[in-house]
């Protein structure tokens, strides 16, 4: 009887740490996943700003 609770606590430790390493690794994803959107919003901008200096170049020249 001893040796079930052993095995039934050995299952659920592990059930617990890949719960665990599964819920780091989705969370270090959506990091990531903010980190990506905001470098291209920042890419964006800079090409729309670009895109809008054209016109004044040329009025210019």
């Amino acid at each position: 009887m001893d040796s079930l609770w052993i095995v039934i606590g050995i299952i659920v430790l592990l059930v617990v740490i890949i719960g665990i390493y599964l819920w780091s690794t989705y969370n270090g994803l959506v990091r990531l996943k903010v980190r990506v959107d905001e470098a291209w919003s920042d890419i964006t901008v800079q090409l729309k700003r670009r895109a809008d200096l054209i016109p004044n170049l040329i009025e210019t020249v």
